[in-house]
């Protein structure tokens, strides 16, 4: 599979603090791939590398297969940059945003019409081609910010956090956005907190954390790396704190919490969990109104790979 992105040995220092440590990544053409990590964790650090807005002190990277340099114009052409803060201009409509930015790239005005009609029916701003920035929404802006940032339909795109604080309709039109332009042919690089975006649309992941790489791999490889193997979620009423004990005694099992009636049971890797709780309960003449698995998410990855501490 071509790869798209090549990042070999990176390291960045700000002063004396390495936000960077070695870090070795490549993306794959036509795939998404999620960057994760903590807050600090060297992501966005990662990306203004990649993107040769910050200056590193080693490492080699390459885009589409040539050396990244700030005067790349011809690599640069071809890439996308949506980032978290929004960057648009307050003076213009909604459509000449969206054709100023296209036309950094496309001269032709034909063509560049097409492209920003594009642009704006995939981002579904129809109805808002002639507001002004401040009088959109915050998910209609964040819209806008996508558009502006994928007009020139670049063939690698990066998106950081592009769902941040919308509303579930605004969320759900992004997210479908990003299926459609990878479904186009375009390689996407993806940064979000919200790790069910993850599951959703990312190829093959990466996490960071204090500037190096701690795991990288599909979905499901990622899964394997953790001791969980199943959560077992049981409501029952007044349980007695004999029985959570004993419970706590059975094998296989690394957590136990009971509070508000909810029963919570985690267990490490293993097969029927689920049938062995059920005859716990019963043998134990534990009633219950309803009994549930669910097996381990890329969150509980996140968390066991980067501890549960705030981050600054």
């Amino acid at each position: 599979m071509e790869k798209i992105i090549e990042v070999e040995n990176l390291t960045k220092y700000y002063g004396k603090f390495k936000a960077v440590d070695d870090l070795n990544i490549y993306v794959e053409k036509g795939k998404i791939f999620g960057l994760l990590g903590p807050n600090g964790s060297g992501k966005s650090t990662t990306i203004n590398c990649i993107l040769s807005l910050l200056n590193y002190q080693d490492g080699k990277i390459k885009i589409f297969g040539e050396e990244m340099k700030p005067n790349s114009y011809n690599l640069k052409s071809k890439i996308g940059v949506v980032f978290q803060d929004v960057a648009v201009f307050e003076e213009l409509s909604v459509y000449d945003n969206i054709d100023y930015f296209c036309g950094l790239y496309i001269k032709d005005k034909k063509i560049r019409k097409k492209y920003v009609e594009d642009a704006i029916k995939l981002t579904g701003l129809e109805d808002f081609i002639k507001f002004r920035p401040k009088q959109l929404s915050g998910g209609l802006l964040r819209r806008l910010n996508i558009a502006c940032g994928i007009a020139h339909k670049p063939e690698l795109i990066f998106l950081d956090e592009p769902t941040v604080a919308v509303d579930p309709q605004s969320r759900n039109n992004i997210l479908e956005g990003i299926k459609k332009l990878n479904k186009d042919g375009a390689t996407i690089v993806y940064t979000t907190h919200y790790m069910e975006e993850v599951e959703q649309l990312c190829n093959r992941i990466a996490i960071l954390d204090k500037g190096k790489m701690i795991a990288v791999g599909t979905k499901e490889a990622l899964k394997e790396l953790i001791l969980v193997g199943e959560k077992i979620t049981v409501e029952t009423d007044n349980l007695d704190k004999k029985i959570i004990k004993k419970l706590k005694e059975q094998k296989n099992i690394i957590e136990v919490k009971y509070e508000d009636n909810i029963l919570n049971v985690t267990y490490e890797k293993g097969e029927e969990n689920l049938e062995e709780m059920i005859s716990f309960l019963k043998d134990n003449n534990v009633f219950y109104s309803k009994i549930f698995s669910e097996l381990p998410t890329l969150n509980d990855v996140f968390l066991e790979l980067t501890g549960k501490e705030l981050r600054d």
